[in-house]
């Protein structure tokens, strides 16, 4: 006698109709969906204001490690010349990772989060005129809950290449070696017969001022700024 197989579609469909019917299944799914699309349209909106109001999350619940002082974010945006600014001014796009993530936490806390923020360098910002984004949330008190992080990874070597901008010592820093480097690929032979140092004060101080006044030129013209203050600074050229 030959058995006959089992089709595991049939039995599971077996299984549903046994607890409920067709149409009540679509109905609850509906439903489901329709607030599902609601939760997701309220999460944007969120993103896309600029509320600034502490979120009420059940500390107990909250990750440590995922916990930063505002002092720890001003550091790390000057040290790299990053922005930290609210969601609204961001143009890149926000992954729907990100949003589940902020899903998650809302179900998780039973609250709605406000007052988002981000950590990303100037360009992926819409800053109004005068690699690695960051997504927090204020907890209360200066600190701030780190949501979801995405994108690649900021160059190995950006600390360093943004370091002349961190702040007036450094620039200057940078402006004086930059200076004796091209004194010295400079032939004396062109000036003076002479091998004196003095000479080489003179043409040395001439390049610097000519560096200086370049770099100068530069900044104001491009409405550059050291990155203690652009770190929170929603403006193009502040």
């Amino acid at each position: 006698m030959m058995l006959k197989t089992t089709n595991i579609e049939e039995k599971l469909q077996s299984y549903r109709n046994k607890t409920s019917n067709e149409e009540n299944i679509l109905l609850q799914v509906h439903s489901i969906l329709q607030k599902d699309a609601t939760h997701i349209a309220q999460i944007k909106s969120n993103l896309a204001a600029t509320t600034k109001k502490n979120n009420a999350f059940k500390i107990d619940l909250l990750d440590a490690n995922k916990v930063y002082h505002i002092s720890q974010i001003k550091k790390i945006c000057i040290d790299y010349r990053l922005r930290f600014l609210s969601s609204k001014y961001f143009k890149g796009q926000i992954p729907q990772e990100a949003i589940s993530a902020i899903k998650e936490l809302e179900k998780l806390h039973q609250t709605t989060i406000n007052g988002h923020q981000i950590i990303a360098p100037s360009k992926l910002f819409k800053l109004e005129n005068a690699d690695d984004p960051l997504l927090f949330a204020p907890i209360g008190n200066d600190y701030y809950y780190l949501i979801y992080k995405w994108g690649n990874d900021l160059h190995p070597l950006r600390k360093l290449a943004v370091m002349p901008f961190k702040n007036l010592f450094n620039l200057i820093i940078l402006i004086l070696g930059l200076s004796f480097v091209v004194a010295k690929l400079i032939p004396m032979e062109l000036f003076t017969r002479e091998k004196s140092s003095v000479y080489f004060l003179v043409l040395y101080f001439f390049i610097f001022k000519m560096i200086a006044s370049i770099t100068l030129f530069y900044g104001v013209a491009l409405g550059k700024n050291f990155n203690n203050v652009i770190w929170k600074n929603k403006y193009f050229n502040a």
